[in-house]
C-alpha cells in the first residue's frame, strides 16, 4: 500500500520507500506511531522521518543508502533513542534506521582483549555476555545505549576517567558512505601509522558522515576486587577540591560522580536510598587488586578529610555496588520527579580540571539566583558536569529563564578552556555554541562533510552549523 506522505522529502522519499518494500517487507514501517517513537526526546517541531527501515545487515544498510542517494532522501541513523541533543530529529524527513536488530556479537578474542559486534548490540547485552570470559567493556553513560550510537556519538561516562571515551576503546568500524559503499576503518592493532586516521573521523560524527554498522572494540579484564563508596560534604566547594587534588594526584579511580545536594535528595526519594543525606555526594569505585585497592581508598580517604568531607560508606557485594549505581544512573528521572509535568534541558559541559571548581561554583550561583529547580551531576573526574534545568513548557518567562540558563553553562565552559558538550554531542541542541568554540576550524568542517556528503543527505541539519 502507498502512503502519501508531506514531509520536506516530499514526492522522492514516496519514490525510495516504494522501491524498498519488496526488499524489507514488514521491516519497512511507514505509521505515525512508530515513526514518532523514533523522533528526538524533547524536541517539539513536527519533523518525522517519512518511514523507519529496519535492516538487519551491513549490505541491507548500504542497499537502503544507495537508493536514497539516488534519490536524494535524507538517511538518520538510529540505536536506541537515548542521545539527549536532539540528533534524531528527521529535520527534513527521510528513512531513519533502526539498526537494533543488527545485534549479533561477531567475534570475541580473549587473548588479545578485543571483540567485533554488529552497531545494534547494547552496552549491558555485550557485558552479559563477556561475564563467563572474565572480561567486560568498561564504557557506561547510563542508559543502555548500543555501542554504534555511542560511537556515533563519541560517548563516555562514569568510568571514562580511568578507560577514556569511545574515542579511546574503538579500534575500528564498519561504516556506509554516503553513496551506499562500504568501507573498513581502522582494525584490530593496538597503534597505527598507516594514513588518515578515519575512525576517528566518525566516531562523534552523529551520523552525518555515514553509517556506522559493525565495531572492533577494546575489552579489559575484569578487576580482582572492585569496592564502591559515597561520602559527602558540607558543601560543593570542598567536594569539588577533593576531586581536584584527587585527579592532580594520579589516583586511579574508576569511577567518581558528583550530585548535588538537589540530585542527592532526589536520589534519596526516588531510589529509596537509607542513611544519606541531601547534601553534596561523590560516588566512588576502586578498581585493581587487594593491595592497590586499599592503598587508592586510603589515600582518596586523606583526601576526602582535608576538604572536610565524611566518613565513606562502602558498597562491596555486587548487589549493593548495583543497587548504588543504580541509583545514580537513576538521576535523570529522580530529578524529574521533583517537578512532574515540567520539561528539562538536559545540558552537559567538560572543563580542564582546574577549572572546575570556579565553573561549577559560578553555575551553580546562576541556577539559584534563577529560582529554577536545577539539579547538577557530574563525571568530574575528567571535568565533565551535567546540568538538568527543570521548566514548565507552558511558562513563557521560565522557557527563557532555562534556555538562557543553559546558554551560560556552554559558553561558561568555552570561556574556561572547555566545551560546551562533554558526551551528549551537538545534535540540534548546541549548534549556536560551535563557532564561539571552533571558530576558523568550523570551515574545514564544512569541508570535509561536503567531501563526503555532497548530497547532504546523512542526518541533515545536525552538528556542523551553516556558514
Amino acid at each position: 500500500m502507498t502512503v502519501m506522505l508531506t514531509s520536506p522529502a516530499g514526492m522522492a522519499a514516496q519514490g525510495v520507500i516504494d522501491q524498498l518494500r519488496p526488499m524489507l517487507g514488514d521491516r519497512l514501517v511507514t505509521s505515525n506511531a512508530v515513526r514518532e517513537q523514533h523522533r528526538a526526546e524533547g524536541q517539539v517541531t513536527p519533523a518525522l522521518p517519512d518511514a523507519v527501515a529496519f535492516p538487519t545487515s551491513t549490505e541491507e544498510v548500504a542497499a537502503i543508502v544507495r537508493l536514497c542517494a539516488a534519490a536524494k532522501v535524507p538517511v538518520i541513523p538510529f540505536g536506541a533513542g537515548t542521545s539527549l541533543e536532539g540528533q534524531l530529529e528527521a529535520v527534513r524527513g527521510g528513512i531513519c534506521l533502526d539498526l537494533s536488530r543488527m545485534d549479533r556479537i561477531i567475534a570475541v578474542n580473549a587473548e588479545d582483549l578485543d571483540c567485533r559486534i554488529e552497531a545494534g548490540v547494547t552496552r549491558e547485552q555485550l557485558n552479559q555476555h563477556l561475564r563467563a570470559q572474565g572480561l567486560f567493556f568498561p564504557l557506561d553513560p547510563g542508559a543502555n545505549a548500543t555501542l554504534g550510537g555511542m560511537a556515533a556519538t563519541r560517548a563516555s561516562g562514569t568510568n571514562a576517567v580511568r578507560y577514556g571515551t569511545m574515542r579511546e576503546v574503538t579500534l575500528g568500524l564498519t561504516v556506509v558512505t554516503p553513496q551506499g559503499e562500504v568501507i573498513r576503518t581502522g582494525g584490530r592493532a593496538r597503534k597505527s601509522s598507516a594514513g588518515y586516521d578515519l575512525t576517528r573521523v566518525y566516531i562523534g560524527s552523529e551520523g552525518t558522515l555515514g553509517v556506522i554498522t559493525e565495531l572492533q572494540l577494546r575489552l579489559f579484564g575484569i578487576p580482582e576486587v572492585i569496592a564502591s563508596a559515597v561520602c559527602q560534604f558540607g558543601d560543593l566547594e570542598g567536594l569539588v577540591g577533593a576531586v581536584t587534588v584527587a585527579v592532580q594526584m594520579g589516583i586511579p579511580l574508576a569511577r567518581i560522580e558528583m550530585l548535588d545536594e538537589v540530585q542527592m535528595g532526589a536520589c534519596i526519594a526516588y531510589s529509596k536510598l537509607e542513611g544519606m543525606a541531601a547534601a553534596p555526594t561523590l560516588f566512588l569505585e576502586f578498581h585493581g587488586g587487594p593491595q592497590g585497592v586499599t592503598e587508592q581508598i586510603e589515600q582518596m580517604r586523606g583526601i576526602v578529610e582535608e576538604f572536610g568531607g565524611g566518613s565513606f560508606q562502602f558498597a562491596e557485594a555486587a548487589e549493593d555496588r548495583n543497587r548504588l549505581w543504580k541509583a545514580r544512573h537513576d538521576a535523570y528521572w529522580a530529578a524529574r520527579a521533583l517537578k512532574p509535568g515540567t520539561n528539562s534541558i538536559t545540558t552537559d559541559a567538560c572543563v580542564p580540571i582546574s577549572a572546575l571548581a570556579s565553573v561549577v561554583a559560578e553555575t551553580k550561583a546562576e541556577a539559584v539566583a534563577s529560582g529554577l529547580v536545577c539539579p547538577i551531576v557530574g563525571h568530574v573526574g575528567d571535568g565533565n558536569f551535567h546540568v538538568m534545568i527543570l521548566h514548565d513548557p507552558n511558562d513563557a518567562k521560565e522557557r527563557a529563564k532555562a534556555k538562557a540558563l543553559g546558554a551560560s553553562v556552554a559558553r561558561r565552559a568555552i570561556a574556561a578552556g572547555g566545551t560546551c558538550t562533554g558526551e551528549h554531542g551537538v545534535g540540534l541542541g548546541k549548534l549556536d555554541y560551535m563557532r564561539e568554540e571552533h571558530g576558523s576550524a568550523l570551515p574545514v568542517m564544512r569541508a570535509l562533510k561536503a567531501a563526503l556528503d555532497p548530497n547532504g543527505i546523512m542526518n541533515p541539519g545536525k552538528t556542523i552549523p551553516d556558514a
